[in-house]
């Protein structure tokens, strides 16, 4: 009997691994999306003025539990650490961005996007008033090549942009 349940799992295992690793049937947006980011695994670091890699790590992106999710860590070791975690959910790309402003906006990434971006919209999030509290409110990832993408993100305080706290990163796989 515990041979037939240990079989069991095992299959199940295989199966549940096998379908993540699988590729879709369709074209689907948001699985797609988590595709593209699925390819960012490594480690990125800022480019400087001509494009070229420097030394500051800014990204380390890990793909996790069987596939289906996939982490990124920003300016790891550094007082200002922060996490996002990138899965699907009902049939949308969602990431959660653990900030270091200690709230947590959820963003659904924009079917609609062009082929070379991620566009991020705000859908919510824990631990903050959008109409009061600064969070992330949007991002946009534009993947120039395997080993390049830059990200512009949009902060918001007060119910609207704070043009302060946006800013845009080139960044390289690192070699």
């Amino acid at each position: 009997m515990t041979r037939r349940i240990l079989t069991g799992c095992l299959l199940l295992a295989l199966a549940v691994v096998g379908h993540a690793a699988g590729p879709t049937a369709k074209t689907d947006p948001a699985q797609t999306g988590l595709d593209r980011i699925k390819k960012l695994a490594g480690t990125w670091v800022e480019a400087d003025k001509d494009g070229k890699p420097t030394d500051k790590v800014v990204s380390v992106v890990k793909v996790i539990a069987a596939g289906s999710v996939v982490q990124e860590t920003s300016f790891p070791g550094q007082p200002m650490e922060m996490v996002s975690m990138y899965h699907l959910d009902k049939g949308e790309l969602i990431m959660t961005h653990y900030c270091a402003l200690g709230n947590q906006p959820r963003m659904k990434a924009d079917p609609k996007s062009a082929a070379n971006q991620i566009k991020w919209e705000f859908a919510g999030g824990t631990n903050l008033d959008p109409a009061k509290d600064m969070h992330m409110h949007a991002a946009t990832v534009t993947f120039v090549d395997d080993d390049h993408i830059e990200i512009a993100g949009e902060a918001w305080d007060g119910g609207k942009p704070a043009e302060s706290h946006c800013g845009k990163m080139k960044l390289v796989r690192k070699k």
